[in-house]
């Protein structure tokens, strides 16, 4: 039997860590570490086991419909994070600004892993890829209010540089400098369409 999952040749190290707190609203505040449960992180604004579906999947539920939650975390890239910057006119762009939870670095075209992709730390920490975190205005309200005139090239800019939400599948500990191993599940890619 073969394997389901294979360990790519990357392999990205954290850059960056950081908790939205429920009710706060989008930013993130920078961490050491962040102690990752079934939850997410304890009292961030994605935490839980299930949330209400909301606009990203309103083709398929309800509003307000209780669903798996897969958007426990943000995870972005530090080198897409550094592209969007450049093309919105800044030296560098804070993560905390967009709602990040985790930032890497080291992991090429990561806005772009499959989904299902599971990233892995030291302690045993496994993160689940959803899928693509497609740009939103909210992001670029935040930056709006610290680099006035800057926010508004936010969603064009970060177009496929958004980075990916996830979901915990094994607790554990995350901590800045902490290396994580991209596996990536081993199937070809779907060719219905086309």
């Amino acid at each position: 039997m073969s394997s389901v999952y294979r360990q790519s040749q990357y392999v990205g190290e954290v850059a960056w860590l950081g908790v939205s707190l429920a009710g706060t609203g989008l930013r993130s505040g920078a961490q050491e570490a962040l102690d990752l449960g079934f939850h997410g992180v304890t009292g961030a604004r994605h935490e839980g086991a299930t949330r209400p579906a909301c606009v990203r999947v309103r083709e398929l539920y309800p509003e307000n419909t209780e669903i798996r939650n897969v958007r426990q975390l943000t995870i972005l890239s530090e080198e897409e994070l550094e592209g969007i910057a450049q093309d919105i006119g800044l030296d560098a762009l804070d993560p905390g600004l967009l709602g990040a939870s985790v930032v890497v670095r080291g992991i090429p075209d990561f806005t772009h892993v499959p989904p299902s992709s599971r990233l892995q730390g030291p302690s045993g920490v496994a993160l689940t890829v959803d899928m693509e975190n497609l740009p939103c205005n909210l992001p670029a309200r935040e930056i709006e209010k610290d680099e006035p005139g800057h926010g508004k090239a936010f969603k064009r800019a970060a177009d496929g540089r958004r980075g990916v939400t996830a979901w915990v599948e094994r607790p554990g500990a995350l901590r800045l400098g902490d290396k994580l191993a991209l596996w990536l599940p081993a199937q070809r890619a779907w060719a219905a369409e086309g």
